[in-house]
């Protein structure tokens, strides 16, 4: 039987089961016709800065590879940024081996030529001058879902970055389906295959935690990248598994006082120590309260958030994929909609993300978060 990793994630797979196959059906998968090939495109971000970016190469040389034998840790971080000016070449959203990966894993993408995602525009420059401020801009580290390239929180970054924040987009080796190193190199998914389990769950948050100290420590030593950031101000916020790895590293480290938890299922599903600082929970309507939910872990979860700063929003209409750029990309390639349009969903991560970011970040006030809005029906506050 064909095994694909992207139709799981579709059919709304637990984010630590990547691997899932394929329906058995007499009934050939929709492809999109060869004629009609897609065009794709994400929102442009809102704030008033022109957005620069930069990749980053990082080994850790002190730390073994957690997935594959005899490497040492490898990373591919992406820095988005306030910009002077929008100067240089518009950087790409993936690689073209990155893209065949991630289409070529999907059966209903038969017809979608395999260096698609590579041609996605984006809004950020490459190498664009930084702009810089006294004391330095906020910082947020992004770590996206399991298989998923830290590409797919580009809407995010940018968005973050155009509100003068400095945005760090860690790729989780071997945990994407497909990550590039400069040398040529592209290498795809190999942790977790066994499975979800407690025990794997555990390992993804102890490796995520290990990579996000790593490369803070990277950005801290770098004379560039120290004087554009203000260490006091880090923020966290992560997609599926990288929402979940981000709760249970904020009540471990000082350095993040706040982290937002994009649709992430908990597992395991209590954290070492109650989360004290600022959290934010916001997911598709699955993780309402006593929803009758397949996995329930949101409502184990929350008795262990014990600050002042906590919200637990869900957004009708949403999926597992509508707060990372597939909710406007995958419709964009012929596959299947969620209730709720891609680039709504887009805006609403986007505009709660921030608010919640300006309020503890910067203390901003922001009565948003303080009550349901008619502005954004969608979202309901428990």
């Amino acid at each position: 039987m064909k095994t694909t990793v992207m139709a799981g994630i579709l059919a709304l797979a637990a984010p630590l089961t990547p691997l899932s196959p394929a329906p058995t059906t007499t009934t050939a998968p929709a492809t999109l016709p060869v004629t009609a090939l897609p065009v794709t495109a994400l929102p442009a971000p809102t704030g008033v800065h022109p957005v620069g970016k930069t990749d980053l190469h990082l080994v850790d040389h002190g730390r073994a590879d957690p997935w594959v034998a005899g490497r040492p840790r490898e990373l591919m971080v992406s820095i988005w940024y306030p910009a002077r000016q929008a100067t240089g070449r518009p950087v790409r959203y993936l690689t073209p081996q990155e893209s065949e990966l991630l289409i070529r894993s999907e059966p209903r993408l038969d017809g979608v030529p395999a260096d698609t995602l590579a041609k996605v525009p984006t809004h950020a420059r490459a190498g664009a001058p930084a702009s810089r401020r006294k004391g330095g801009s906020p910082l947020v580290v992004l770590s996206p879902g399991m298989t998923l390239p830290r590409a797919t929180m580009t809407s995010l970054a940018e968005e973050l970055a155009s509100r003068g924040y400095v945005v760090a987009g860690i790729e989780h080796t071997y945990e994407s389906l497909g990550t590039t190193f400069p040398d040529g190199r592209t290498v795809t998914f190999e942790a977790g295959k066994a499975g979800q389990t407690p025990e794997t769950g555990a390992k993804v948050a102890r490796v995520r935690a290990a990579d996000t100290e790593f490369v803070l420590d990277r950005l801290n030593r770098s004379k560039h990248w120290n004087r554009l950031i203000d260490e006091r101000r880090i923020a966290m916020v992560g997609h599926s598994v990288g929402g979940q790895s981000a709760a249970h590293l904020l009540p471990a480290t000082t350095r993040i006082k706040a982290a937002v938890n994009l649709d992430g299922t908990y597992n395991p599903a209590t954290p070492a120590k109650p989360l004290d600082k600022p959290f934010m929970m916001i997911g598709n309507s699955r993780h309402q309260p006593e929803s009758g939910g397949r996995d329930g872990s949101w409502d184990r979860f929350w008795p262990h958030v014990t600050g002042d700063g906590k919200r637990w929003l869900t957004v009708t209409g949403a999926e597992h994929l509508s707060f990372v750029d597939y909710a406007v990309l995958l419709p964009q390639l012929g596959l299947p909609r969620a209730q709720i349009d891609g680039e709504r969903a887009i805006k609403i991560t986007r505009t709660y993300v921030a608010a919640f970011l300006d309020l503890h970040l910067r203390g901003k006030r922001q009565p948003l978060l303080d009550r349901p809005s008619a502005t954004y029906p969608e979202v309901r506050f428990w």
